[in-house]
């Protein structure tokens, strides 16, 4: 979970000081994660908010991730990245993935029983009684 804050402007109107967003109404923003496997940059997203929060999902447990964001606007392009911030990914994985897990394991167990089941009662395994030899 990424929260970023948009910088203050120096603009000033009627003595108060102008958020970006009271100036530009909508941002684009670039986040760029960067880890051993390298840098990747995420698509272009826009906000109208001052402070937003993006999720970066599918990362790889207990690895160091760095990300910078850098936001722009459709009329100005000058922009500086934000610094690097660094984080250890979580080592475990979420609850709700366990319990999915178990589950699924579950499901695929009953299933499996019920082709069993069927396939022993339709007489193709573990036969009890022996064909006559005219059908062997």
């Amino acid at each position: 979970n990424v929260t970023i804050k948009l910088p203050t402007s120096h603009f000033r109107k009627k003595g108060k000081l102008q958020s970006l967003i009271d100036i530009y109404e909508e941002l684009n923003y670039d986040i760029t994660l960067k880890s051993q496997d390298g840098e990747h940059k995420r698509p272009r997203q826009t906000t109208t908010e001052e402070v937003f929060s993006t999720v970066i999902e599918e990362l790889y447990p207990s690895r160091n991730y760095c990300v910078s964001v850098a936001v722009s606007a459709s009329l100005n392009k000058h922009f500086i990245p934000s610094p690097w911030k660094c984080v250890t990914a979580d080592s475990e994985a979420r609850q709700g993935y366990h319990e999915a897990a178990v589950a699924g394991a579950v499901c695929v167990s009953l299933v499996i029983a019920a082709v069993l089941k069927c396939v022993h009662s339709a007489g193709f395994i573990l036969q009890k009684i022996s064909l006559p030899q005219t059908l062997v």
